[in-house]
């Protein structure tokens, strides 16, 4: 790869993190050769050109890819994989591929088999977002010391794997992490999606849309997520239903333990249990 300030970087998909990361290549001056996006929607790519986040918007990926030395996919993951598909042959040769799909397992099976000889993927995952969807709200996704997870494939060059962490550091990115892809599916199933489960769950079992009145910050903190872009958490929670389901049953488990505590009235278990929480959550780092 040659230094990220002459590449040329195309952006797919130019919503929420499309915006936020051709923000941040703009705002790191990176991308000098050029700056791309493609998108479906003509509007949100003529207001990236507008706003300068961009130099050069394309409707079609066959103009756009032949003209990139890295790709990010900013896409969910069955989008993804039909992209892949379709315009495999469209990569200019030795290009980098990257995504941000919050589930890897599939996307790195299929690249592993799949991808073309000359060309390099190496799945991501940004850990950062907001409630608030589309290009619209790129400015409010901070990338400021957030978390960052690659799961490398076999394949990959190591130079590309070491191009692709510079990028993340400069971009903003604090603890860059590597795993696999069957282990970040399992631990995002808790940190993540579990999370807004649980979001999801608790503003569907009250109805009385007033009861905010009453809130003190707690339910806020505990609810923003559920805010949620229904179509794509729909499909994050089902591709990745196994790790899911275990989650929630462990979960449960828990909810039912404190709950046993409450109903028998047990002050002595229940003070244990909820000093043994803070001390838990004293020791997990962010």
């Amino acid at each position: 790869m040659k230094p990220i300030e002459t590449c040329a970087v195309g952006i797919v998909g130019l919503g929420l993190m499309g915006g936020a990361f051709a923000k941040g290549l703009r705002r790191a001056g990176l991308a000098g050769a050029g700056l791309f996006a493609c998108d479906k929607d003509a509007a949100v790519l003529a207001a990236a050109l507008a706003a300068g986040d961009i130099d050069r918007a394309f409707r079609s990926p066959e103009t756009m890819l032949p003209r990139c030395n890295l790709v990010i996919l900013c896409v969910n993951p069955s989008t993804l994989l039909r992209f892949m598909g379709r315009f495999m042959d469209d990569f200019a040769p030795d290009t980098l591929i990257t995504d941000i799909a919050g589930v890897k397992s599939a996307i790195a099976a299929a690249m592993e088999r799949d991808l073309r000889p000359d060309i390099d993927f190496i799945p991501g995952h940004p850990m950062a977002g907001s409630e608030k969807g589309g290009y619209a709200h790129a400015a409010s996704c901070d990338f400021r010391g957030r978390n960052y997870i690659l799961t490398p494939l076999r394949r990959n060059k190591p130079e590309n794997l070491a191009f692709l962490k510079d990028l993340i550091a400069r971009l903003g990115f604090g603890r860059i992490t590597e795993t696999t892809a069957a282990a970040h599916d399992r631990n995002v199933a808790f940190t993540s999606q579990l999370s807004h489960v649980i979001a999801a769950a608790l503003i569907d079992c009250e109805t009385d849309v007033s009861i905010t009145r009453f809130g003190g910050g707690s339910f806020e903190d505990l609810t923003r997520i559920a805010m949620l872009n229904a179509p794509m958490w729909t499909e994050i929670f089902l591709e990745n239903r196994r790790e899911l389901l275990d989650r929630i049953r462990q979960f449960r488990g828990s909810l039912d333990r404190l709950e046993d505590l409450i109903r028998k009235e047990d002050s002595e278990g229940l003070e244990r249990t909820l000093q043994n929480v803070r001390e838990r959550r004293s020791r997990m780092t962010c």
